[in-house]
């Protein structure tokens, strides 16, 4: 019997932007003798595709060519003002948020980013595959339909969940792992109950009261029909494989069978691993491959597809194996490449202890730790 393949959609644009060095992800300081490349670089996304490329199960990963996203495809999720005020800012360069910046002629980038996940998309509603993966910069998550935030001008994932609602999906669930909470996302779709928003991230608030007044918290669990359909699973800083892992299995798979998604959509970002710069947990490879192999499994069950969009992931050496490991656990192939990097150990007592107060505040979880919308 065949392997099962993962269909891999990257166009070579999403390499083109770069934001100029500065204090890491901010305009450059005067009173540093050196200043630090951007956070949001491409070379992680250069050795996600080199990692993918060379490991021992590259057979494994089928290659397509992405696409930049058009105007009308922009504008099923974001507004036409907000793409013109993109496309003026792409003349000139401009720094739209204390961490956002848009470089002169980034939009190539861009549209190729978000463009490159709808060709994704288009490949499981035509049929063709039920498994792919959009390897694409930069990230999209914190976008909301007329603010940019934390590097994110267009929300590939909220693009591809409008697109496929319209194609005739009746229910999208997003599943949002990387470090921070997907605000631009939430925001969205905050008051329907047609697309399940779940994000799982450190507890890190609200960073700004103009791009990112949310704050990710339990408390924030949807509005009018969308009120119990906003599901946030923050965890305190430091939060490893054991905790992450039980939260997917606990929690984030009953409450996708339970709401029976005809597709599902992960925001996969690495940025939660131990040597991220830009997150503060301490996930491994063996902690992506194993929240993936979850998440694959109970898509095989309820969903016709899983579309895979890159997100965060900051460390441009270590994304590189965490993201393999990641694509694996999609397969439910075994790891097959050893962690270079990691060793922290784990506090199972720690992680249990996070995962039960979780429970024990939420509005929309039982004792169990089961999904309740009417809850909220």
């Amino acid at each position: 019997m065949t392997d099962p393949m993962l269909d891999v959609f990257f166009h070579p644009d999403v390499l083109s932007m770069r934001v100029p060095d500065g204090l890491f992800e901010k305009p450059a300081s005067p009173l540093l003798a050196h200043q630090m490349p951007f956070a949001e670089g491409p070379e992680r996304i250069a050795n996600i595709r080199a990692v993918l490329e060379r490991a021992p199960s590259a057979h494994r990963f089928r290659w397509h060519e992405g696409r930049p996203a058009t105007d009308a495809e922009i504008t099923r999720f974001h507004t036409p003002e907000y793409l013109r005020m993109l496309e003026d800012a792409d003349a000139t360069g401009r720094w739209l948020t204390d961490t956002t910046c848009l470089p002169a002629g980034g939009m190539r980038a861009v549209r190729a980013g978000a463009g490159t996940v709808m060709a994704a998309l288009e490949a499981i509603l035509s049929g063709q595959t039920r498994l792919a993966y959009a390897l694409v910069r930069p990230p999209g998550h914190h976008a909301a339909r007329d603010v940019a935030d934390g590097y994110c001008f267009l929300n590939g994932v909220a693009m591809a969940a409008e697109h496929a609602r319209d194609a005739g999906c009746a229910r999208v669930a997003v599943v949002d792992w990387d470090v921070h909470h997907g605000n631009g996302t939430q925001a969205g779709f905050y008051a329907r109950d047609d697309v399940l928003t779940i994000s799982v991230h450190m507890n890190h608030g609200a960073w700004s009261p103009d791009s990112h007044p949310q704050t990710g918290e339990v408390d924030e669990t949807g509005t009018g029909a969308g009120r119990g359909y906003n599901l946030n699973l923050p965890l305190p800083f430091g939060s490893g494989d054991a905790a992450t892992v039980a939260l997917i299995r606990q929690i984030v798979l009953p409450a996708l069978r339970r709401f029976a998604p005809n597709l599902i959509i992960v925001a996969n970002g690495q940025d939660a691993s131990q040597f991220d710069p830009n997150g503060r947990q301490l996930l491994s490879m063996a902690g992506f491959h194993a929240m993936a192999a979850l998440l694959a499994e109970v898509a095989d069950a309820t969903a016709h597809g899983l579309l895979i969009a890159q997100e965060g992931g900051y460390n441009p050496a270590y994304t590189g194996f965490c993201a393999y490991a990641t694509a694996l656990g999609f397969l439910r192939a075994p790891l097959d490449q050893p962690d270079p990097l990691a060793y922290y150990p784990e506090d199972a007592a720690a992680a249990a202890q996070a995962v039960a107060a979780l429970i024990a505040r939420h509005p929309l979880l039982d004792e169990g730790g089961q999904w309740r919308p009417e809850g909220a």
